[in-house]
């Protein structure tokens, strides 16, 4: 791979495959929704000559096809919202699809866990695990997947790598954990979604990215699922005391049910379709990732303890930087 797409780069995901990708030296084309957010990402990645940018549409086929002339790998980290996602998965899926048949460029698809449904087992699951989706999102995103591997779109090669929730310096607060450990870098009160007691897979966005570019480099990996594991499962709380004790802050941090987020959907439509997923916090589903392991080798596996520390000091980092704008 000498030069790669990634779209919807400015996100959480999107930022470490381009950190990473830059980090090997290969040429990337940021795409995104705005100017303004690509200009920053290209100065956080040291404004390198290997970087290009492309403000553009994800739903319009012809503005992915234009920003991966050249490329050999797309990688749709682009995401919508929870409240728009039946609506608006599949055809900005279609796009992407078109655009890389267009350029002639592979696909690497980043999605979440949340067509495997309800967790039978507690044993971490390997990717020929059954998909029972029970979740309109959980249906929703099991369509992606079958329109990815659709025949009709069998010139263009791609894989799916599945993230169970994640954390680290580049998420924001469409992810689980970013309002929680941005308040907290901040020394505010704060609320935390599911219960902080229950043990759940949290990967760090960094070791993501790695293995994520790992997978787009081998050949052998297009065509297939592959998971993208954790440190392994770690409670809530104890997310909350690294957190803090990174932060030099001990304010409260309420955990939110099924109720009270019904409530803050009234006002806030994202947190009542969070209400639909909160299963994954009350029995949250484990990845395995031997067969990773097998193709690749050992997993970069950063432990929660630096992790954590890692994130809420680039977190007050970024907010020291606004204050003195």
């Amino acid at each position: 791979m000498k030069k790669a797409l990634v779209l919807g780069a400015t996100g959480g995901t999107g930022k470490v495959i381009a950190q990473e990708l830059v980090g090997r030296g290969i040429q990337v084309v940021l795409f995104g929704r705005t100017v303004e957010k690509l200009e920053a990402l290209k100065a956080e990645l040291g404004g390198s000559d290997l970087v290009r940018l492309y403000a553009g549409d994800v739903f319009n086929a012809v503005h992915v096809a234009e920003a991966a002339q050249g490329t050999q790998v797309i990688f749709h980290a682009a995401s919508v919202p929870y409240h728009e996602m039946e609506e608006k998965l599949l055809p900005m899926a279609r796009a992407v699809l078109a655009g890389a048949e267009q350029a002639g460029a592979k696909v690497v698809a980043v999605d979440g866990i949340y067509p495997y449904g309800k967790r039978i087992s507690a044993q971490p699951i390997r990717e020929d695990f059954p998909k029972q989706p029970h979740t309109r999102k959980g249906r929703t995103k099991l369509e992606f997947e079958q329109l990815l591997f659709d025949p009709r779109y069998d010139g263009v090669a791609k894989l799916i790598v599945r993230l169970p929730d994640y954390y680290g310096p580049s998420m924001n607060q469409a992810s689980y954990l970013g309002k929680t450990f941005e308040d907290i870098a901040a020394g505010k009160p704060t609320v935390f979604i599911g219960s902080q007691k229950v043990p759940r897979e949290f990967v760090y966005l960094p070791d993501a990215g790695k293995m994520i570019v790992e997978l787009a480099l081998r050949e052998e990996a297009y065509g297939q699922n592959w998971h993208i594991p954790s440190a392994g499962p770690i409670a809530g709380y104890r997310l909350v005391e690294l957190a803090q004790k990174s932060a030099g802050s001990g304010k409260p941090v309420i955990s939110l049910g099924r109720a009270s987020l019904s409530l803050l959907g009234v006002f806030v439509p994202v947190m009542k379709e969070i209400v639909e997923m909160l299963y994954l916090t009350e029995k949250p589903l484990l990845l395995s990732g031997a067969k990773y392991e097998a193709l690749i080798g050992p997993m970069p596996v950063t432990p929660y303890e630096q992790g954590v520390a890692r994130t809420i000091e680039a977190m007050q980092g970024r907010a020291i930087e606004r204050e003195s704008k």
